[in-house]
């Protein structure tokens, strides 16, 4: 029951949390649209920076399933099961209004400089998901699908801080466009398939 109330917290808090930020999310905000007693929270977390520790947590764990789901496809070509996870994140952006971005960017973005603790935290979820795309694009090179010469280290770490980049500017424009960009440039440039 208590692990169950403490899921509940964390997850109805990084909704809030990704639609307004750390700082702006009370706790008595969290309890009251968890449904938990007021004055529980400290009864789950010894303070709200344990609390946004878990959040990260659930966000790192959240956009991992969902990276695995496209990138372990069986089915497709590796640069493919890369694009068809972020054509599906584009499809969800459009679908919020170009709104709320990645939760883990917003947050690097809003704590990085404020707290170290976070930040080391923040740094672990961003290498998880760079982890992810090194893994796929090295199996797309040892399958033969891309041309000579990429390093999938260098071109994770690009890919990744394009999306992150291009997610702030879609938020700030309204508008899907940097995506548009960002999917032309990787999938049509970096990640030109092989020519043979």
């Amino acid at each position: 029951m208590k692990e169950d109330t403490r899921a509940r917290l964390i997850a109805v808090g990084a909704k809030l949390v990704h639609e307004k930020g750390f700082n702006h999310t009370g706790v008595q905000e969290i309890l009251q649209a968890s449904g938990v007693p007021k004055g529980s929270f400290y009864f789950y977390f010894q303070s709200k920076e344990e609390f946004g520790m878990a959040v990260v947590d659930f966000f790192s764990q959240f956009i991992a399933a969902k990276m695995d789901a496209h990138l372990n496809d069986g089915y497709l070509p590796h640069v493919e099961r890369l694009k068809s996870f972020f054509d599906a994140m584009m499809e969800y952006f459009r679908h919020e209004g170009c709104s709320l971005g990645c939760p883990v960017g917003n947050l690097a973005q809003e704590l990085a400089d404020l707290s170290d603790t976070f930040r080391e935290k923040l740094k672990q979820a961003l290498n998880t998901m760079e982890a992810k795309l090194v893994a796929c694009l090295e199996a797309a090179i040892e399958a033969n699908e891309l041309a000579a010469g990429i390093d999938p280290y260098e071109a994770a770490s690009f890919i990744l801080n394009s999306w992150e980049g291009a997610l702030t500017r879609m938020k700030t424009e309204k508008s899907l466009e940097p995506l548009v960009v960002f999917d032309k440039m990787i999938f049509g440039r970096l990640l030109q398939a092989r020519v043979h």
